[in-house]
C-alpha cells in the first residue's frame, strides 16, 4: 500500500502562487475569448503548471496536489472578491438612495 507523498507548504504557496495564477488566468481572460464556464478549469490547468514544473520540481504527486490547490484558491479568491464587491456596492447604493429621500 503506497503512502500519502509528504508536501511542504509554505509562504510562497499562499503569497506568490495563488495571486500568480490569478492574475495570469486574468489576462488569459482579456486576451482570448474563453467562455465563462470555462474559466475554473483555465486556473487550475495554470495552478497545475505552476506547480509541477516551478514550485514543486522533482516530486510529482506534490505538484498535481498543490495544482489543484493553487487553481481553486484562486477561483475562490476571485469569486469571494467579487461577490464582496458587489454587496459593497448594493449596500453603498441603498444608503446613497436613502440619504437623498430623507428630508
Amino acid at each position: 500500500m503506497e503512502s500519502f507523498p509528504t508536501i511542504h507548504t509554505n509562504f510562497w504557496d499562499a503569497t506568490i502562487a495563488v495571486p500568480v495564477v490569478l492574475i495570469v488566468t486574468e489576462i488569459i481572460k482579456l486576451i482570448l475569448p474563453i467562455p465563462r464556464t470555462m474559466i475554473p478549469t483555465v486556473a487550475t490547468l495554470i495552478g497545475l503548471i505552476i506547480s509541477i514544473f516551478f514550485a514543486h520540481r522533482g516530486d510529482l504527486g506534490a505538484g498535481i496536489f498543490m495544482g489543484f490547490f493553487y487553481g481553486n484558491a484562486a477561483v475562490g479568491a476571485f469569486s469571494s472578491l467579487k461577490i464582496s464587491l458587489i454587496a459593497f456596492k448594493k449596500r453603498k447604493n441603498k444608503k446613497s438612495s436613502s440619504n437623498i429621500q430623507s428630508p
